[in-house]
């Protein structure tokens, strides 16, 4: 009898927040995982260490390849190689103030890096299921809840170039007949989220200024509205969309509104600390275009995939305050999760 191969997929980003508890869940599922990373100088696979497999093993089940979505040609080599049955596209220029200082580049990567990894799928003849990542940041200035029929309005570099990864992806799925779903994702945070995220930028403050090594945190402003979840979960979310039958767009959201201000409580009542005596305005982080207000209606999702999310954002905020607490605590454990009781 011939043993049927394990599902292969290929994940893009694979050394970011999503891209690692991408990895976990499709190796816990017995797929055979080919993460794509950019060429360095230093090692740049923290948040996936703890997963790495020895290529001099029999049995190896992640399989890392340099490869970055402005080379074409490359992307095209490695589609023919691996033959995935799924292609998880992650990658990207992600943070929206960054992208201010840099549009060329955010555009660049995240949004013309997605035609190109398109084109490849076409290119060489396979036919992989596909996930793109969108975002929220795509919505901007329209009035929340937003859902799947809300136009588009975006108010950053960043936003615009998911727009155009968005509508392109929607383009090659009638055009060509790809398999191709959007999940338009709201915030999704964890512990392993980077350090330059608002978030995390909290929630790291507040273990050090708990440790006393730090005194003011620098912030700027503190009234936008978003919604925030457990990256965990919305990575199952993205898995299940190429589950489905029918490839379609889907919104994965808690459903629920906090502001920068609540988040900062949350996390510093947790530790036993007053924002107000250590919190700074510094308006440098500022945005040269505000979001108001992002608060997703994940309908859909739980309807047809049957996602619902359960860590909604004060159990989020105690995750990351311990598990950075923890990481203070423990020399060279930078991504430490804290399990959930």
């Amino acid at each position: 009898m011939t043993q049927q191969r394990a599902k292969r997929a290929i994940i893009t980003g694979i050394t970011g927040q999503d891209g690692s508890y991408l990895a976990e869940l499709l190796l816990s599922k017995g797929y055979e995982v080919h993460g794509f990373i950019r060429r360095s100088s230093s090692f740049n696979t923290a948040r996936i260490d703890h997963i790495y497999e020895d290529p001099h093993e029999k049995v190896q089940r992640l399989f890392l390849h340099f490869a970055d979505l402005s080379d074409g040609s490359r992307l095209v080599t490695l589609l023919n190689e691996i033959q995935p049955d799924e292609v998880y596209n992650l990658a990207a220029q992600s943070h929206v103030r960054v992208s201010f200082d840099e549009p060329e580049y955010t555009g660049e990567t995240t949004g013309l890096g997605t035609v190109r990894l398109l084109e490849a799928i076409r290119s060489a003849g396979v036919t992989p299921r596909f996930y793109q990542a969108s975002s929220s940041e795509m919505f901007g200035a329209a009035p929340p809840p937003q859902d799947e029929q809300t136009p588009f309005y975006p108010r950053s570099p960043y936003g615009v170039a998911k727009v155009y990864s968005y509508w392109i992806t929607r383009n090659y799925r009638e055009a060509y007949g790809i398999f191709a779903c959007n999940g338009i994702l709201f915030n999704h945070e964890s512990p392993r989220r980077g350090g330059t995220f608002v978030t995390r930028k909290i929630t790291r403050a507040v273990a050090r200024i708990a440790a006393g090594t730090q005194t003011e945190l620098f912030m700027g402003n503190l009234d936008s509205v978003r919604d925030w979840g457990y990256a965990p979960e919305f990575v199952e979310g993205m898995w299940r969309m190429l589950q489905h039958d029918e490839p379609g767009d889907y919104v994965l959201a808690t459903n629920t509104a906090y502001t920068v201000k609540d988040f900062l409580g949350l996390s510093f009542e947790h530790a036993g600390l007053d924002w107000e005596k250590y919190v700074r305005f510094d308006e440098r982080y500022l945005r040269p275009t505000e979001v108001d207000a992002l608060v997703g209606d994940p309908g859909k999702a739980r309807d047809v995939l049957g996602w619902t999310p359960k860590v909604l954002t004060p159990r989020l905020a105690q995750i990351m305050v311990d598990a950075d607490i923890a990481a203070l605590a423990t020399e060279g454990a930078p991504y430490v999760d804290v399990v959930q009781s």
